[in-house]
């Protein structure tokens, strides 16, 4: 009645009322009847449909639900946590169901009732937020499930993603460590503690915005099942990442992170001890399923690590124990290291940024615990750089962070400080222009020189030598002249090239006269050196051409976007287009560095992104309307006529293109554009907006594409 609201605000009462029917009345002949005809209306009090009674009802519900589960744990979970979860258990793997009396299709969970359960199990265990051992022990028998369908909810557009996210995100909140580390991994496929969806269920979008689930059809294809289940895996492993990344503050990510990265250690360790064929010579069935299991697991953990490293690694440390921890174990760094660099070349930025300015004293007695172990990796390790990165590492933490060598700034700027397009694919690219006979005899003698750098600043090092481009020959902390610095641009050790470059880098930016007196030289420089292969070389290349470019657009831009249209003749086409994509990074830096001035050049920018939209390589095509979306969101209202030429290429890719990451992107230009004119979007777009939603509404009706659809 009228008094309903004062009510839900005196939650007291509610609570009152809830305890009330959680007391077995004494004229009830037993408890166990007391519940069975109770716990139903119970609850059906979770349903109510008027708003401002169902927050009196849903609290009344919750509050009997808990009492009961603490009064009396065994009939509550049976008559009242078991129908509550029914609709997840009935399709989970551990429940043994006569599927096969089921055709395909045939609808186990309807959308009604499933989307009514997650919000119940919402209700009950994130809204009521009691932890206890039955409360948290019951919803663990369904997180697969539901955890299936955060995953199916993410890729599509659902309702039920938020719902989802908040009971995953609370269990493993309110769970013991262990226990939620436990459920990481069985959410990951590497163990058994939690029961996942069957496999021959199939979550369906439903017509409501829900999802339904059904019996899937039997697939006969074997590379059509094979692609299905790789597919379905890469999903989940996303989807694992996502949430993870809301649990860092907690610690949970980093510690779980340490996790896989031990299992990883585990995997290289025994494929080191006992390399086995695929299939022994009268082996048994059992046998080979046995052996198949074990690579699986294998290219799960590979899959897992390289997911965290692109997602959470440069963030996922919030207690110095953990990267201690992560440490102790001897194997476990050099894995980290160098193994991971074929995985992901960001992991050894976010091992160079380990290091942030806040680190308290009480931090650094913590991280000499790894000293002895990075002192080790840079005399045996046999990958140069991440000797070189070990060193630096070593001396970073014995000088309390006054002296941070040349590779750790690098690393840690060009590989965590911008997420390049091309910075997480490290394509492989062309090698630079054949060095001197001088750069080469100092590459020869680069790995001694590195170590007498180490030992001398290793034992008297000054704050001053802090710079992230440190001279490349390194026998001398003094700064390098311009020419020994042109030399050192060539030099075949990745580190000693990417330092030469940040130098001179930073005297374009400091205006040094000498430098700019040779600028051109410096542009064929950075330009070659944009086609190495190690991710460290080309993203110290991109940021001096970005540089140069911002200090004197008209003289550099032409001649990058001439780079960027015609590419240099006899190279093979998919070297051609790495580089392009990597120009095209630099002119959206240099974009960005104009600011509101690249209007001026806004005709030759779009030209070049609309030219290679139309190019034969797929991932180019994707590349260049990547740039333009940004271009455009970056111009506006400064668009003007050109954008019809911007929506006729759009609109002819999101038809036609073969690829689907490339109408992926055409969509997204789209959403970008709106994105940039925000209020504007009706007065700078009137002429082609019915255009653009004519697109939009072909792309939702007729795209196979799930995350095109998403985006349109």
């Amino acid at each position: 009645g009228a008094g309903a609201e004062p009510a839900t605000l005196d939650w007291r009462k509610c609570d009152a009322v809830g305890k009330i029917l959680a007391a077995c009345p004494q004229q009830c002949l037993s408890l166990e009847d007391y519940y069975k005809q109770v716990c139903p209306q119970i609850l059906d009090l979770l349903h109510i449909q008027d708003k401002v009674a169902a927050r009196q009802f849903q609290r009344v519900a919750t509050t009997t639900l808990l009492t009961m589960a603490r009064e009396q744990p065994e009939l509550a979970e049976r008559h009242l946590l078991q129908p509550l979860l029914a609709p997840l258990r009935r399709c989970s793997e551990a429940t043994e169901l006569a599927l096969e009396d089921l055709t395909a299709g045939a609808v186990l969970v309807p959308e009604t009732e499933l989307g009514s359960c997650v919000e119940d199990v919402l209700k009950v265990y994130v809204v009521g937020n009691d932890s206890s051992s039955l409360l948290l022990g019951s919803l663990q028998s369904v997180l697969g499930v539901v955890f299936s369908l955060y995953s199916f909810a993410k890729q599509n557009v659902s309702y039920l993603r938020s719902p989802c996210q908040d009971v995953l995100l609370w269990f493993l909140e309110k769970a013991e460590r262990e226990q939620s580390l436990a459920v990481l991994e069985g959410l990951a496929r590497l163990s058994s503690h939690v029961p996942t969806l069957h496999p021959q269920c199939q979550l369906r979008v439903g017509s409501e915005g829900g999802a339904a689930i059904v019996v899937g059809e039997t697939i006969s294809d074997e590379d059509e099942a094979l692609y299905q289940k790789i597919s379905l895996e890469q999903c989940h492993v996303e989807s694992l990442v996502e949430l993870l990344s809301h649990c860092q503050k907690s610690g949970l990510a980093g510690d779980f992170f340490i996790h896989c990265l031990k299992e990883l250690t585990q995997v290289v360790a025994e494929d080191e001890a006992a390399p086995k064929p695929a299939v022994e010579p009268g082996g048994s069935l059992l046998e080979l399923e046995q052996y198949q299991a074990r690579e699986g697991r294998k290219l799960l953990v590979l899959q897992l690590v390289a997911a965290l490293c692109e997602g959470v690694s440069d963030t996922v440390f919030t207690d110095i124990v953990q990267v201690e921890l992560w440490g102790s174990s001897p194997p476990c760094l050099p894995v980290f290291l160098g193994a991971s660099q074929g995985v992901n070349p960001r992991s050894i930025g976010a091992s160079a940024a380990l290091l942030p300015p806040q680190l308290k004293s009480s931090d650094f007695v913590v991280l000499k615990r790894l000293v002895p172990l990075l002192e080790e990796l840079s005399r045996t390790y046999p990958e140069p750089l991440t000797q070189e990165l070990a060193s630096d590492l070593r001396i970073a933490i014995c000088t309390h962070g006054a002296c941070s060598p040349g590779t750790v700034g690098a690393a840690a700027d060009s590989v965590l400080g911008r997420k390049a397009g091309m910075g997480a694919q490290s394509p492989a690219g062309l090698p630079g222009r054949a060095p001197s006979p001088t750069s080469l005899q100092d590459g020869q003698r680069s790995p001694s020189a590195r170590r007498d750098r180490s030992e001398g600043q290793s034992t008297c090092c000054e704050p001053s030598a802090s710079s992230a481009s440190a001279a490349p020959r390194a026998d001398s902390l003094a700064p390098a002249g311009l020419q020994e610095l042109l030399v050192s641009a060539y030099d075949p050790q990745p580190p000693s090239r990417a330092a030469a470059l940040r130098r001179l880098a930073s005297m374009v930016t400091q205006q040094d006269p000498e430098a700019l007196r040779v600028q051109e030289k410096l542009l064929q420089v950075f330009l070659e050196n944009v086609q190495h292969e190690d991710a460290f070389v080309y993203l110290s290349a991109i940021q001096g051409i970005a540089l140069l470019s911002s200090e004197y657009p008209e003289r550099i831009l032409p001649v990058l976007l001439a780079q960027y249209e015609c590419p240099a003749q006899g190279t093979a086409d998919t070297m051609a287009a790495v580089t392009r994509m990597k120009l095209g990074e630099v002119l959206m830096r240099v974009t960005r560095a104009l600011g509101d001035t690249v209007f001026q050049h806004r005709e030759r920018l779009i030209g070049a992104f609309l030219r290679g939209a139309r190019d034969p390589d797929s991932a180019l095509r994707a590349s260049s309307l990547s740039n333009l979306g940004e271009l455009c969101q970056h111009l506006g209202f400064q668009l003007g006529s050109i954008v019809q030429e911007v929506t006729c290429c759009v609109t002819a890719i999101a038809r036609t293109d073969p690829e689907a990451e490339v109408r992926r992107a055409a969509v997204h230009v789209v959403v970008l554009l709106l994105r940039g004119l925000s209020e504007k979007v009706t007065e700078v777009l009137q002429d082609v907006l019915r255009d653009l939603y004519r697109l939009l509404k072909h792309v939702v009706t007729a795209e196979r594409d799930a995350a095109t659809v998403l985006h349109a």
